[in-house]
C-alpha cells in the first residue's frame, strides 16, 4: 500500500461515533471531521468555531494519516461512516483522506452549500448540497451549485435546505423546480446557536408543525420533513 501524500488540512474538531442529525443520513452512526474556515457567514450559523478567523488559533492542521487515526481511535477501528463537514470542507482538499479510508472500509459523505467543486467530491459516498435560503443573509450561486452538481459524476447527491419562514421556503420550491433529481430534506431552523442558552424545543416543535402544514399540508409532497435530531437530543453542545 504506498503511502497517502501529505496535505495538511486545518481541522476544527474531530468527534463521534454519535448520530447523523439531518438529511438523508439522519440517525447513522457517524464519525465528524469538521474543517476550519468558510467562504459564507451565514446569520443563524451555528459553527462559528468553524467559520470565522477569530477562531482560527484551535484549528489543527493534520494531515490525512492522522486525522485517519484519530478516526480510527474513535470508532473502535470499526468503519463507519465519516461526515466531512465545516464550515465549508469544499475549500480543502480532502481526496487523500477519503483514499485512505476508503482502503479501511469507511464510508464518506460531505455536507457543503455548493459553492466549490472540488474534483473529490467524485470520491465520496453521499454529497448533501445544502444551498442557504434568505434567512442567511446569503446569495446563492446557481452556476457554481451546478458545478459541484457536475463535480460529483456518479456519486449519489440530496439537497438540504433550513426554513425559518415564507421567504426560506418560497427559495426550497424555486430549489426543487431547478433541480427535480435531487431528493430535498427540508428542516427547521434553529434560531438560538449560543451553546450557552437551552433549546427551546416547544419553539422548536411549533416550527416544525409549521413546515409540515406548509408543505405536506397544502399539498406539497416532494420534500421530506425532518427535524434537527442532534438540537433535540443534545442542543448545542458542541462535539455531539
Amino acid at each position: 500500500m504506498g503511502r497517502v501524500p501529505a496535505v495538511s488540512l486545518r481541522i476544527a474538531e474531530i468527534f463521534g461515533p454519535t448520530i447523523q442529525g439531518e438529511g438523508p443520513l439522519i440517525g447513522e452512526p457517524t464519525v465528524f471531521v469538521r474543517a476550519g474556515g468558510c467562504d459564507y457567514r451565514c446569520l443563524w450559523c451555528d459553527s462559528l468555531h468553524a467559520v470565522e478567523s477569530r477562531y482560527r488559533h484551535e484549528w489543527l492542521p493534520m494531515e490525512a494519516d492522522a486525522i485517519m487515526e484519530r478516526i480510527e481511535a474513535l470508532s473502535g477501528g470499526r468503519p463507519l461512516l465519516v461526515s466531512i463537514s465545516g464550515g465549508n470542507p469544499a475549500i480543502q482538499d480532502f481526496g487523500p483522506l477519503i483514499a485512505l479510508g476508503r482502503q479501511k472500509g469507511y464510508r464518506f459523505a460531505c455536507e457543503t452549500q455548493g459553492t466549490i467543486a472540488p474534483l473529490w467530491f467524485a470520491d465520496l459516498d453521499m454529497l448533501v448540497l445544502s444551498p442557504k435560503p434568505p434567512s442567511s443573509g446569503m446569495e446563492t450561486d446557481w452556476s457554481a451549485f451546478e458545478a459541484c452538481i457536475a463535480a460529483k459524476g456518479a456519486v449519489p447527491a440530496a439537497m438540504k435546505i433550513v426554513i425559518f419562514d415564507e421567504a426560506d421556503l418560497a427559495f426550497a420550491r424555486l430549489a426543487a423546480e431547478r433541480y427535480p433529481d435531487l431528493p430535498l430534506f427540508l428542516q427547521p431552523g434553529n434560531g438560538e446557536t449560543d451553546p450557552a442558552i437551552p433549546v427551546d424545543l416547544d419553539a422548536l416543535a411549533g416550527r416544525l408543525s409549521w413546515l409540515v402544514a406548509q408543505t405536506v399540508g397544502k399539498g406539497w409532497l416532494r420534500p421530506r420533513i425532518l427535524p434537527q435530531l442532534h438540537v433535540i437530543v443534545w442542543g448545542n453542545q458542541r462535539g455531539v
